[in-house]
């Protein structure tokens, strides 16, 4: 569970960055709200940074937040996830 717990943590200094309440694992509404998140930032725009980032940079952060998303789901199987 040690990448979906590092993801839910990087959201969280985004979202007390900018005033919104902290995500938590144990919400099913949060964790339905993380299942979002994580399809939104396997976007292609988001994945490649609009195409900035390199190959490696791509492929490392697909299997981050694809272990991300296979733990999440572990944790609450009724979650929904896009299909890419």
């Amino acid at each position: 569970m040690k990448n979906i717990q590092a993801y839910v943590d990087q959201k969280n200094q985004w979202e007390t960055l900018f005033g919104h309440p902290a995500l938590d694992l144990n919400v099913a509404q949060d964790r339905q709200r993380i299942a979002n998140a994580i399809d939104c930032d396997l976007s292609p725009e988001n994945l490649t940074c609009d195409g900035e980032a390199s190959p490696g940079a791509v492929r490392k952060r697909y299997q981050f937040l694809v272990l991300a998303a296979e733990e999440l789901k572990l944790l609450d199987p009724t979650i929904n996830f896009m299909e890419y």
